[in-house]
């Protein structure tokens, strides 16, 4: 039979323990819907010069960015249509981080620091761009 022998944890041990324990402090912000609908998903069917429209490659696409096609005439998605787009598009983001979210990266040009594997073309040549910077504001939890 095994002796019992008395553990003893030092200050050190107590405090990694501590850290392993403790949660991080800083949650994540959490994704607006109506900021999303009202300023993000606009985004996706206007058209830049020299560039398609997002839309156009995207609506009920076969990859991970797909929207929901507009019902015949419309020229925005109604809201079961939103809500759809907005649990869809929120899957390519990492609340808080932009930098590391695909929906910012894909089409932001390599130059600026985008994904050099983007078929669509570049969207955006910079993070200074207006429309990146509204995508990006989403992603760290503007509401308005």
């Amino acid at each position: 039979m095994a002796a019992c022998v008395p553990r003893v944890i030092t200050g050190a041990a107590l405090l990694v323990g501590a850290a392993v324990a403790m949660p991080n402090s800083r949650a994540a912000p959490t994704l607006d819907y109506e900021f999303f609908k009202t300023r993000v998903q606009p985004i996706f069917l206007e058209k830049r010069p020299t560039h398609t429209r997002c839309y156009v490659c995207h609506a009920e696409s076969n990859n991970a960015f797909r929207l929901e096609r507009l019902s015949s005439g419309a020229d925005t998605w109604n809201e079961e249509q939103s809500r759809k787009n907005f649990e869809m598009v929120s899957r390519l983001v990492i609340p808080g981080e932009p930098d590391q979210s695909r929906l910012l990266m894909q089409p932001l040009a390599p130059e600026g620091g985008g994904n050099v594997f983007h078929s669509g073309g570049r969207q955006f040549e910079s993070k200074d761009d207006p429309n990146w910077k509204t995508l990006a504001a989403w992603v760290n939890g503007q509401t308005r």
